[in-house]
């Protein structure tokens, strides 16, 4: 399979200039693989500032006397700035000015916890595609979003659900399923 990738190319005078965007409609295919390059290493500072801007007083994230008497031993880091640290380092690869809109996510899971120091690494496999019936310029695509820990260790799986544009050619012609 040859992938189609052509990023914004700018020719002046002075320079050439290639803007980085995601894949369009078009060039996402179902059972590719995305492998996500650099991975994110979450710190204490990273989880209190998530825990706390989203108003969770969970002691579990908070508080690491409370965190010492679980099971874990410690404080986790809040699961959902594990889910959105896995998505966004998939944005520059897949949807970086490419996609309208996220329709929604589903089974997301946490099969391992991440702690204060780990770093997590994404991958994204393209799981499937439609073309949209009401926005004809577009289409539906669910990816599948895995993120690792730097064991390589299974921590969070979300499917997601985005609108994608379709290359400008193709708009409004319905092309590529």
């Amino acid at each position: 399979m040859t992938q189609i990738r052509t990023d914004i190319v700018m020719h002046t005078e002075q320079h050439t200039e290639i803007t980085q965007r995601g894949l369009y409609f078009e060039e996402l295919e179902p059972g590719v693989r995305y492998a996500h390059r650099p991975g994110r290493t979450l710190g204490e500072a990273d989880n209190t500032f998530f825990t706390t801007l989203t108003m969770n007083p969970q002691s579990l994230h908070l508080d690491e006397h409370a965190a010492a008497d679980t099971e874990f031993g410690k404080r986790l880091v809040n699961s959902l700035l594990t889910l959105s640290t896995v998505v966004g380092l998939s944005v520059g690869q897949l949807t970086q000015g490419t996609t309208v809109a996220n329709l929604g996510f589903e089974q997301v899971t946490f099969p391992a916890p991440v702690f204060h120091g780990d770093t997590l690494y994404a991958e994204t496999e393209v799981i499937a595609k439609r073309s949209s019936a009401s926005r004809p310029d577009n289409g539906v695509v669910t990816f599948e979003h895995r993120g690792r820990n730097q064991r390589g260790e299974l921590v969070a799986v979300v499917q997601r659900v985005a609108l994608m544009r379709r290359t400008p050619a193709n708009s409004a012609a319905g092309e590529g399923q």
